[in-house]
């Protein structure tokens, strides 16, 4: 191996998170994938943090004429000239989610034979395509948005609820272009790349069935109002299965990935001189769970060279769940980083990063933040008690007080969690 260089190890992991992100741009991995020029027209709809940058990326490689309408969270629009941005909340659904859903409803349904329909969907889509079925309404939504982020449920246990009580979820939105050629870009965001998961699947076809949606329910305590308890139990909501005709000839592309994020985050690391190691692009659990483990794993490291040699980089991505039990500021990558704070207890010369590939780590317009070696130690000199910070769920207010927060605004992709973990060889920091 190439001795490490001396970039210091905040600047090292702060440069292979933004590789990471970098790799995950639009304007690099939409272009290639865009569909032949078609008969009519080619519209462009779409739903997610990226799908306004997308939606900019086709329009600059696009030659030809094109219309549609795309709905990003709120500081995530692009200028474009022929595509329509809406913006609207995330991740609990408002009014101008619902309405520009369902107006990207009304133009798929538009659609005629020789047209093609663009879908462009990244993470975030499940919120920014807010269309109820019938007896559900939009505060219902709302409510059960907020029970599931809370609840410590899945990414995708969470979008099988949401798929079964959408108008446009779950395969429908694309059954509603038929007989449209259809071709779907995804930037994905959840663990193992499942098309019906990245945002909750509004044109693919769902296996899951409101049965399924019905056990996520039970499992997390979650209160349903009577109207939406009838839509699961009556079938209702049942969604666009895989036999179905209206989904023949779809062409679905993952333009961007956690793991393609992770390689280019390591092909940096590996260029300043350090092994480094992928641990897996889908790593789920609770994140203070997956912090400890984490943690364990870096001590036998330190302590018998295994897995893997000090002097290495670890790096994962995923998306942890956080059951929320305290009133702090939250964020499953700073709870994930504040968890393995502690079981480390202040071992020499580990640093970390966590942060979230869209700027956003929970609620906050906060990506994440930093773990150093005196994260602990500077930390009670603040008069801050890190246990109790995490037994409140307040990993933004815990970095944030020792200025260790990562803060990007909006990075215009979403690709998932990025960790990475580097172990030094005990020479203190580089």
């Amino acid at each position: 191996m190439t001795h490490p260089s001396e970039t210091p190890p905040r600047d090292l992991l702060r440069a292979m998170f933004e590789a990471a992100v970098a790799s995950a741009q639009p304007r690099l991995c939409v272009p290639p994938h865009l569909p032949p020029r078609p008969k009519g027209r080619l519209i462009v709809l779409g739903a997610g943090k990226a799908s306004a940058a997308m939606a900019k990326a086709v329009e600059d490689a696009w030659e030809g004429p094109l219309e549609g309408l795309v709905v990003t969270r709120y500081g995530y629009g692009a200028s474009c000239e022929r595509i329509e941005i809406v913006e609207a909340a995330h991740p609990v659904p408002d009014a101008a989610g619902h309405a520009a859903a369902a107006r990207i409803l009304s133009i798929a349904e538009s659609a005629g034979p020789d047209d093609t329909v663009l879908f462009l969907i990244s993470g975030g889509g499940s919120a920014l395509l807010a269309l109820p079925l019938d007896g559900v309404s939009l505060a219902d939504k709302q409510a059960i948005n907020k029970a599931l982020l809370a609840s410590g449920a899945t990414i995708s246990e969470m979008n099988c609820v949401r798929r079964h009580l959408s108008r446009i979820k779950g395969g429908r939105l694309a059954a509603a272009a038929h007989p449209a050629k259809v071709v779907t870009l995804l930037i994905s965001d959840v663990p193992g790349d499942r098309p019906r998961d990245i945002a909750s699947g509004p044109t693919v076809a769902d296996e899951t069935t409101c049965d399924d949606a019905l056990a996520v329910v039970r499992r997390y305590g979650i209160d349903l109002p009577a109207a939406v308890r009838e839509v699961l139990e009556s079938g209702r909501g049942e969604t666009v299965k895989p036999e179905d005709p209206s989904l023949d000839g779809i062409e679905t592309r993952i333009v961007a990935a956690p793991q393609m994020a992770l390689e280019a985050a390591a092909a940096v690391g590996r260029a300043a001189g350090w092994r480094v190691h992928i641990l897996g692009d889908a790593i789920e659990g609770e994140a203070r769970d997956v912090g400890t483990v984490m943690a364990g794993v870096v001590r036998q490291v330190v302590a018998h060279g295994q897995p893997f040699a000090p002097g290495c980089i670890l790096l994962s991505g995923g998306e942890t769940t956080v059951t929320v039990r305290g009133h702090g500021r939250g964020g499953r990558n700073v709870e994930f980083l504040l968890s393995l704070a502690i079981a480390l207890d202040g071992l020499p010369d580990v640093w970390g990063i966590a942060c979230d590939t869209d700027g956003v780590d929970g609620l906050e317009d906060i990506a994440g933040a930093i773990l150093t070696p005196d994260t602990l130690a500077r930390a009670w000199g603040h008069g801050i008690r890190p246990k109790d910070a995490l037994a409140d769920n307040d990993g933004h207010g815990f970095f944030g007080a020792l200025d260790d927060a990562v803060v990007t605004g909006p990075t215009m992709t979403n690709v998932n969690d990025f960790r990475a973990v580097l172990i030094g060889r005990g020479e203190g920091a580089r």
